[in-house]
């Protein structure tokens, strides 16, 4: 079986940030048990997707830091309101750890230390459940219920105030639905292999 040289492609040259980048692909050796790797995309793919992902994470970035400094969340992290937020959400306003845990960005340790935390505050309570005794189940209490309604709606106008003057009712439902696809289509793309 012959072996494929080292070749060079130019895969991208988007320019993000000013800089012009350009990708070396090496090909991985063949086996018999491995599929052969995916064609890249064609440039063009690659540039308009790094730019997508740039305006995404430029635009969360400056939103954020706008909703970081409301004075809406009296003595609650917006990381606090978020697990409110998620319970809130969840069946029986309840979730297992590690289910919470899904939907953050942060450790897992950091988000037991803060639901510890939480509990120490009354606004969420801890337990084991039935079917597993090393789990934690985290519950929403009526006071944390009452402290994310409370929070949640000082939010939402927030959120109004200051995404909805920048696009039209019709941009943002497809914003939503682009957003959406985006997220989902994420547990059908492969992870890239560790190296």
């Amino acid at each position: 079986m012959r072996v494929p040289r080292t070749t060079r492609r130019d895969i991208e040259r988007a320019s993000v940030g000013g800089l012009r980048h350009t990708a070396t692909v090496t090909p991985p050796e063949p086996t018999t048990t491995s599929p052969p790797p995916p064609e890249p995309r064609p440039t063009a793919d690659v540039r308009l997707a790094a730019e997508a992902w740039e305006s995404l994470f430029r635009a969360q970035v400056t939103l954020m830091r706008r909703f970081q400094a409301d004075d809406i969340w009296h003595d609650l992290t917006m990381r606090e309101y978020d697990v409110l937020f998620t319970l809130s959400r969840a069946p029986q306003g309840e979730l297992r750890l590690r289910d919470l845990n899904e939907g953050m960005l942060i450790a897992q340790s950091s988000l037991s230390r803060m639901v510890e935390r939480l509990e120490a505050r009354g606004l969420v309570a801890r337990s084991v459940p039935a079917d597993d005794a090393r789990g934690t189940l985290v519950r929403l209490t009526p006071e944390g219920a009452r402290r994310q309604r409370e929070t949640g709606l000082a939010h939402v106008r927030t959120i109004a105030e200051y995404v909805a003057p920048g696009l039209a009712a019709d941009e943002l439902e497809q914003l939503r639905d682009l957003l959406d696809r985006l997220r989902l289509a994420q547990a059908e793309i492969p992870d890239r292999p560790s190296s």
